[in-house]
């Protein structure tokens, strides 16, 4: 992968990285697209890494299908696929990590305490690799794009981290991976989310700003929806992800629920 990112490079031709996991959807082909339009060449990545689930968690039975994403890929007009065994991208003995502080304090980095530090050290690997003038991820993983701004710019790293919209179902539900485990009554339950969100901002349109009643109306939206349970709801900075007592400047409120045993996260902006 370097060979090709550096003999792209030596033509005079930019290269644009979409990171993902595998069992791609709409909202990775936008990323796709989007790098297309920005860049000469763009690189896919798949691959499901290890370090960044904890114990537990579904790393397991995460979808994987990389016959269908290689052809979903090809459709698109990517230019390459690196697709890494984990022995290659943690060869014996690999001892190193990223770990970011602050960004990480909040929202996924508490409920999940080793999850970012496996992020940064992936995508740094990642960026490594492809030697990407930019990098796209979607915004409904708002701490993780926030968290590779961030490294990215600690680190002088030369790629533009690029955030794109969270493309949606028709009903609203923001597209995972992760919704293939919803099972019918589930995904019934799981564009209520979206929902809650939705009204949170047009609360903070009608001009409450402060954020525990924002909150408290997200939780009552969400409280009785059938096999739905709260992980949690937050307002946070958009950029440092700091939670927020009012909000007073770019703002996101952001939850992450339980649907029966799967675990989704969304978020939306508060603008006026």
């Amino acid at each position: 992968m370097q060979s090709l990112a550096t003999a792209w490079r030596a033509a005079g031709l930019s290269v644009g990285l979409v990171p993902t996991m595998g069992s791609l959807h709409e909202g990775h082909l936008s990323l796709v697209r989007k790098s297309a339009r920005e860049n000469d060449r763009t690189v896919v990545s798949i691959f499901v890494n290890p370090i960044q689930f904890g114990a537990n968690e579904d790393f397991d039975r995460y979808p994987r299908d990389l016959a269908r994403d290689l052809d979903l890929c090809g459709q698109a007009g990517v230019d390459a696929v690196f697709s890494p065994a984990a022995a290659e991208m943690y060869p014996e003995g690999f001892c190193s990590r990223v770990e970011l502080r602050v960004l990480t304090e909040s929202l996924c980095g508490t409920k999940r305490p080793h999850h970012f530090c496996g992020v940064c050290t992936v995508v740094m690997k990642l960026f490594h690799a492809a030697l990407p003038d930019r990098a796209y991820f979607g915004q409904k993983d708002a701490q993780q794009l926030a968290v590779v701004k961030r490294m990215a710019r600690d680190f002088n790293m030369r790629v533009a981290v690029v955030g794109a919209p969270t493309v949606r179902e028709a009903d609203g539900l923001a597209m995972s991976s992760r919704n293939a485990y919803l099972n019918a009554a589930e995904r019934a339950a799981a564009p209520r989310v979206f929902e809650a969100l939705s009204s949170a901002a047009a609360l903070y349109r009608q001009g409450v700003s402060d954020a525990d009643q924002i909150k408290r109306h997200v939780d009552e939206r969400l409280s009785g929806v059938p096999l739905l349970r709260v992980d949690y709801i937050e307002i946070v900075d958009a950029e440092t992800m700091r939670p927020l007592e009012s909000v007073t400047g770019p703002a996101l409120c952001a939850v992450a629920v339980y649907i029966g045993e799967t675990r989704l996260i969304d978020n939306i902006a508060l603008e006026v």
